[in-house]
Parts: structure tokens; sequence; C-alpha cells
């Protein structure tokens, strides 16, 4: 079982029909079996003779960098991949039709489940996986929105300090608290405009306004002045 000496043309040969359907010599990416194989080659294929060899052996040289990260066995020889069939004793010239007419028994160009080898089943689980943990590692920001509301009171008499401390006194996560002025309106009388910042999930513009019109005996009402996306 296994390629034979990539050294002869019956190895190359094999290595070529090997990957006339086929990306990597084993599963759906790259893998030690590439590895292997790749570093079983004295040098590039001819791709003139060994078009399918010489295409595999360009693109598995752009992975030259991560081939110790990559998934797989990097102690097996690249011997132990290939044809369930050695066709090392063939000569050179019935190599290249004796591994073509091994893939040509597959209908499925891709290999049916229960004829994939146990090699490339974990390879391939191992790459999902480490995709996986990769997407998941990815948090995606919180969306969030700054808003500026009115806080009005009941008269000129009311105390504006203390109505913003009891305001400021409200914690929610996801809330942060910004900037506030005090605009006047009408006969002496002052409003409290303060700006926030709120996690559009975690927080209610709504329930906030709620929470703030509860503190009767300053509040009279709140109103959103603006509110835009961060």
């Amino acid at each position: 079982m296994g390629f034979a000496d990539f050294l002869s043309d019956a190895g190359l040969s094999m290595l070529n029909g090997w990957l006339t359907t086929r990306t990597y010599i084993v599963g759906y990416g790259p893998s030690q079996a590439d590895v292997a194989s790749f570093k079983g080659l004295k040098e590039q294929p001819n791709p003139a003779k060994y078009p399918n060899a010489y295409r595999w052996y360009k693109h598995i040289s752009s992975y030259e960098s991560e081939f110790s990260s990559l998934a797989g066995d990097p102690s097996k020889a690249y011997t132990t991949y290939g044809p369930e069939k050695n066709e090392a004793t063939l000569n050179p010239k019935d190599a290249l039709s004796a591994a073509n007419a091994e893939e040509e028994e597959d209908d499925d160009l891709f290999g049916s489940d229960e004829e994939e080898d146990a090699e490339a089943v974990r390879i391939r689980e191992e790459n999902l996986a480490a995709y996986k943990k990769k997407k998941e590692g990815k948090t995606k920001p919180a969306a969030k929105s700054i808003v500026t509301l009115d806080v009005k009171p009941w008269d000129d008499e009311t105390d504006m300090k203390e109505l913003e401390s009891n305001l400021r006194r409200i914690e929610i996560d996801g809330l942060t608290w910004g900037a506030s002025k005090l605009v006047p309106l009408a006969f002496g009388i002052k409003k409290l405009q303060v700006n926030l910042v709120v996690e559009d999930e975690k927080v209610s513009v709504d329930d906030l306004q709620t929470q703030i019109e509860a503190d009767e005996d300053h509040v009279q009402s709140t109103d959103v002045a603006a509110m835009q996306k961060l």
C-alpha cells in the first residue's frame, strides 16, 4: 500500500494519477500527508509530463510556512499514503494508467463516506474543529447607540443637582453615562440634557426613561432628543 519512490518515473506517475481527481493527498485540506509527499520530491514535477503532480506541488508550496501547524501525523512517511495497491512494481509506462484506473472505480468523484480511509476522516475532523474554534474565538462587537435624553423638572425650584445625582445612580449592565448640561426652557426653568451610550441588546431606552421618571419629586418627563448607532 502507498506511493512508490518519487525518485522514479513510476513513483511520479503514480502520484500524478492519484492527483487526477484530488487537490490534496488525503481529505479536503492541506495536511501532513501533503507535507511528507512534498518533501519526498527532490524537485518540482515536470509540468508537461506530470501536470497533476505539478499543479499540486505549486499549491502545497504556498503552505510551506505553515507546514508544522497542518493537521495530521508528521512522523508518517509519504509511502504510507496513496493507492491501496502499490504500483511500484509496474513499469513507468503503465504506472499512470494503473493509478487512473483505480480512480475510475469510484462513481463519486470525491469518494463515498464508506470508502474514505480513516486518516482522511481524522484530518477532515481536525480541520473542521480548528475552523470552528477559530470562528468561535471571534467575538462580534456589541451593537451600541449614543442617546441624548432631555430630562424636564417640575419647575424652576427643582434642585437640578439632586435630580442629576439621582439619575446617575441608575446602573444597568451596558449603560454608560456621558456628559450633561442644563438647557434653558422658559420662565427660568432649565432641563437637564444628558448623553449616554447603551448596548442595544442589554438596555431598553424606554425602560431607562421609566426608571428616571420614577424620581417623581424632581422629574416631570423625559424625551429622547437624539439617537444614533455607533
